[in-house]
């Protein structure tokens, strides 16, 4: 089957290359019985594909369901899943069935497979090996022949690291991979998204279609979608209910699009960017800032110099004509060092400037022209931690990177804190 017509079928908006790669996957895997592990963040619609793989299968006739792992308490997912015999448990007033038997010879689609408790993890690698299944409180051995496909938003390698997750069980699910996008690496499909979205909400409430200006096109292509397409289809709900026109602007997208970190707002031509060439340009134009300051103090004290020797009232430097910087000392009003005194004896580059008022003596450093990038970040992380008192959230927030990354550079830098 083609792409396009797959996607006609099952009412799937997009052209992404990554969207469609994920696909192709799904359309060949489903005529087997191979177990499969879709990934992808919450909301991208990993229950969109396990359907697909069911309608597409010779199984398509027979029973799915969809059972979310995270959201059964421990102490009852293995009756849900295997069932229970009378008396097995207090409240067992008589024999129960689970899905896998229920649903024999159809496919269960189990998601958030990795929040499954490790003794129902040994369970199900015995379905997956076997076929074969205990229900609890019972000896008896039971068969069920049902297609299994999981799904997770975690890594599971890393559970599998920590000890939360089966590593036999892991590569049993994960014979064939699915990587559904997230919708920030799919950007040409939002607006098409959301036009879809909007239409379906115009006939639910019998009102025209909503159109965005090209501005606010931008602006919705930009905003990351931390909760992917639910979210979109969220927001377009809202759009269409909320305004009293039929077209939008930015500055009313706006309104309605949530807040978040300025980290997290990305334009369309800077995706890809990594957090840390964003923190390097900031630390480069820092020290662009303090380089200009050093040459606007080296080139006034030359200025004076040559004027004339001491001053009695030199031009002081304004506050004004140097952007401030946070806790930085004000500058105290100076004479600069007779024009003999400054050419028998001028300051190396990296010797401090002695700049003489009255009876008083002020210091001011030169800056080194080479500045430590290294040095500088871990500077700005060990302040940033100090701020918010050891707080690591609030500190990566400040400084505008994840909270991995924090952890990530605390550890590289051995920062205390």
């Amino acid at each position: 089957m083609e792409i396009q017509q797959l996607k006609q079928r099952f009412g799937i908006i997009g052209n992404s290359p990554k969207l469609n790669h994920a696909l192709a996957i799904a359309e060949r895997v489903a005529s087997t019985d191979l177990s499969v592990l879709i990934t992808g963040e919450s909301g991208v619609g990993k229950e969109v594909f396990s359907k697909i793989i069911h309608q597409l299968s010779t199984r398509k006739h027979e029973p799915f369901i969809a059972v979310n792992t995270g959201a059964i308490p421990e102490g009852t997912i293995d009756s849900e899943l295997f069932g229970h015999k009378k008396g097995a448990f207090t409240g067992a007033s008589d024999n129960r069935k689970g899905y896998f038997e229920t649903v024999n010879g159809g496919t269960i689609f189990l998601d958030e497979i990795g929040e499954m408790p490790i003794g129902t993890q040994a369970r199900l690698l015995r379905v997956l090996e076997s076929g074969e299944f205990i229900r609890v409180g019972d000896s008896e051995v039971q068969k069920t022949d049902v297609r299994i496909i999981a799904a997770t938003n975690v890594d599971l390698l890393k559970k599998v690291r920590e000890g939360k997750f089966r590593e036999d069980l892991y590569f049993r699910l994960n014979t064939v991979p699915i990587n559904v996008p997230p919708l920030r690496e799919r950007r040409e499909d939002i607006y098409l998204l959301f036009r879809k979205f909007a239409t379906d909400f115009a006939e639910r409430y019998r009102s025209v279609p909503v159109n965005l200006t090209e501005d606010a096109q931008l602006l919705l292509s930009g905003y990351r979608f931390p909760g992917n397409i639910r979210e979109l289809k969220n927001i377009a709900e809202q759009v269409s209910v909320l305004t009293q026109h039929d077209t939008v602007t930015a500055d009313e997208l706006r309104i309605i699009l949530p807040v978040q970190p300025t980290a997290m707002i990305v334009a369309p031509e800077q995706e890809g960017i990594d957090e840390r060439e964003i923190l390097y340009k900031m630390l480069f134009e820092m020290k662009h800032d303090l380089n200009n300051i050093k040459s606007y103090l080296w080139t006034s004290g030359h200025q004076a110099a040559f004027e004339g020797g001491q001053m009695s009232k030199p031009e002081l430097i304004q506050q004004e004509d140097i952007q401030p910087m946070p806790s930085a000392p004000a500058i105290p009003a100076v004479s600069y060092p007779k024009r003999e005194q400054y050419f028998m004896n001028p300051p190396s580059e990296n010797q401090p400037v002695i700049l003489s008022n009255s009876d008083t003596v002020y210091e001011v450093d030169s800056f080194e022209e080479s500045l430590s990038i290294a040095e500088m970040e871990k500077e700005l992380i060990q302040k940033a931690l100090t701020k918010h008192k050891g707080r690591r959230k609030k500190a990566a927030l400040d400084l505008g990177i994840s909270e991995r990354t924090l952890y990530r550079k605390i550890k590289e830098y051995d920062i205390d804190g």
